[in-house]
Order: C-alpha cells, then sequence, then structure tokens
C-alpha cells in the first residue's frame, strides 16, 4: 500500500503529470493490483520508474491457516525488515472482517494474551496495517466478496502506535481508494487513557471497544497490568467524557476466565461501572493459549451471561471463531519468518 501523498511527491519528481498518482493510487486500492507493471494505462517507462524507487506491497504472506468450517483464515505475512506479522480473516453470511495488527508483538502484556509474550518488537506502519485488508480484499475478490468491517483487535496496542493507526482508518476509509465507511472500523484498546481522549476528537465516526476484563483494580492489575498506570477510576472517567463527546455506543470486551473474573464480587462491580446508556459488554469465551488460564464451558459462560443480564447490564456473547487455528482472540502471536520466507519456530504460546 502507498498513500496518495507519497505517490504524488514520487511522481512530481519524475515529471509526470499529477493525474497519474490517483491514477496509481485508484489502482493499488481499487483495482488491487501488486505490482505497477500490472497498471496498464501508465506508460510503460513510468511503471519501470516506480518500480525501481516505491513498492506496491510491503508484507508477504508466508503462511495461512484455515479454519475447519472454511469461515476463519490467519495469515502470516513476513514485513520487509523480516519482521512477522499476522491478521485473520473473519467471513460470515452477509458480512467479512479483517482483524489488523498495529504492533509486532505488544508491550501491554495482558495475563491470557499471547501477542504479549515475546513483548514489543516495533510499531507497524499504516502502510503495512492496510496492506494486511487488501491481501484478504483480494482473496475475497476472487469469491466476488469484499472486506465489509475492519477491526484494530491483532496483535499490539493499537493507542501505543495512535498517529499510525489512526491514518490507517484514514485510509480505510478514503472514498478515492479504498472508501470503507468509518463505522466499520473499530478500534480496541486496553485502556490508554489519553488517547481515549484524543480519539473522542477524531473527525471520523469510528468505533471504540476497550478491553476491560476486570471491574476492580485488584483484578485488572493482574491481568491487565496497563491499569496500574491507569486504573478503573480514570479509565472510566474517559470512557464517560468520550461518550458524552460523541455520542456514540462504547463496546467493552471482557474475556471469561472461569473463577478468576466471573465470580459474584465482579458482576456487583460492573453493575456499578457500566449500568449507563451507550455502554454494551461483549463476552468473549477465553481461548487457550497454553497458560494458567482454562476455557468456560458452554455452561459456564450461559451462567455468567445471566449474572451480567440480571445485574442489567446491556451484553452480547461474541462469537471468536478461529480457535482450532490459533486465530481466535488473544491466540495471535509472534513467530520468526526464515530469510526464504518459512515460518522456523513459534515465540509464543499460541503457535506451539
Amino acid at each position: 500500500m502507498i498513500a496518495l501523498e507519497t505517490l504524488q511527491e514520487t511522481l512530481a519528481a519524475l515529471g509526470a503529470p499529477r493525474y497519474r498518482a490517483t491514477q496509481v493510487y485508484q489502482a493499488l486500492t481499487r483495482e488491487l493490483v501488486t505490482s505497477f507493471a500490472a497498471i496498464s494505462t501508465l506508460p510503460a517507462e513510468l511503471r519501470r520508474d516506480l518500480a525501481a524507487q516505491l513498492e506496491p506491497v510491503l508484507l508477504d504472506a508466508v503462511e495461512v491457516r484455515v479454519s475447519p468450517r472454511g469461515d476463519t483464515r490467519k495469515t502470516l505475512f513476513r514485513a520487509r525488515d523480516g519482521e512477522p506479522v499476522e491478521a485473520v480473516l473473519m467471513v460470515y453470511r452477509e458480512r467479512a472482517t479483517v482483524c489488523v495488527s498495529t504492533q509486532v508483538g505488544c508491550a501491554v502484556r495482558c495475563a491470557f494474551c499471547a501477542s504479549g509474550a515475546a513483548g514489543l518488537r516495533r510499531d507497524l506502519s499504516a502502510e503495512e496495517m492496510v496492506d494486511q485488508v487488501l491481501h484478504f480484499a483480494r482473496l475475497l475478490r476472487d469469491d466476488d466478496r469484499r472486506v465489509t468491517n475492519v477491526v484494530f483487535m491483532g496483535m499490539g496496542e493499537p493507542f501505543l502506535n495512535y498517529d499510525e493507526t489512526l491514518r490507517a482508518c484514514r485510509l480505510l476509509n478514503d472514498p478515492a481508494g479504498i472508501g470503507l465507511a468509518a463505522r466499520a472500523i473499530s478500534v480496541s484498546t486496553a485502556g490508554v487513557v489519553p488517547a481515549i481522549a484524543r480519539y473522542a476528537a477524531e473527525p471520523l465516526q469510528l468505533n471504540l471497544a476497550v478491553s476491560l476484563h476486570a471491574a476492580t483494580d485488584e483484578l485488572r492489575d493482574r491481568l491487565v497490568p496497563l491499569n496500574r498506570r491507569y486504573p478503573l477510576t480514570k479509565l472510566m472517567a474517559a470512557c464517560a467524557a468520550y461518550v458524552a463527546k460523541t455520542r456514540r455506543k462504547l463496546f467493552f470486551e471482557w474475556v471469561v476466565l472461569p473463577g478468576v473474573n466471573d465470580g459474584d464480587d465482579q458482576v456487583a462491580a460492573l453493575g456499578k461501572l457500566l449500568r449507563k446508556p451507550l455502554y454494551h459488554l461483549n463476552l468473549i469465551a477465553y481461548n487457550e493459549t497454553g497458560g494458567e488460564f482454562a476455557s468456560p464451558t458452554a455452561g459456564e459462560l450461559a451462567a455468567f451471561r445471566a449474572k451480567i443480564e440480571r445485574a442489567r447490564i446491556a451484553c452480547t456473547v461474541r462469537r471468536s471463531p478461529g480457535g482450532e487455528i490459533d486465530a481466535a482472540c488473544g491466540q495471535l502471536a509472534l513467530r520468526r519468518v526464515s530469510p526464504g520466507g518459512a515460518p522456523v519456530a513459534s515465540a509464543a504460546g499460541a503457535d506451539q
């Protein structure tokens, strides 16, 4: 993926007419070409000159895992510096959602998440994030389908790479390019409080999800270490300010860990935090990553949901497909990639 501004600068330096930049940009984002040679409307010499200066695709797909039902596909990419990146496509009857990674690894290190096991390696650029979406858009095109939704819920904490994440949102939303509706884009955070206020001021009508997972500081300090920096009083104040400013529904994510965060004490605390207009709780069954926690049974998940509903908290049990291929929530993990492109080892529990 190449931003329009970069194309304009490069083509201007090459002495090409200004309209060529839009021509190339739309070929990359709408026609989904992967090389300048494929843009037949460009003069052959200009195609060669562009190829000598720019790379239209920044990520190479090196491994693909598909769920038995065929509705979930996880792709391991190799970036130009050799770093691994994972993203997931989830196909439903009426929509197709891409779960995008924003960093290589993660510094937040939530206790139940494989992505942070190896720590943070580096931030991804907006172009690298968008390339994850375009890769799946090409696959969907073969089935006469398209990407309908993008969630920034893959590897990394999006708000610790705020500028590039929001630039990626703008690239995805750009009506001159991909043209994805802003309300079809969701960004998740583990609770980077200053960035929530900044996000509320963004002009795009983007969705926000907050990974909560615990309703008391004592437990959240254990599950989400970022809470030690931004405790619940600060986080919930930022959430209230976000809703007051945007008047948009705010989604809270809760990975259900049996015997850990599904007790009556957590339900009571949740009632004080979330029994408010425009707050909605998404319950997600924990997907095992080889750590200390266990996945809830169907009965345990149903029992917890019933307690939440009795507490008059708006909630939904969110399906997290792809567990069979380590592609579900919390299972994306770094894998090293050899110079030849093959994955050579796991660097975190999800892929071991």
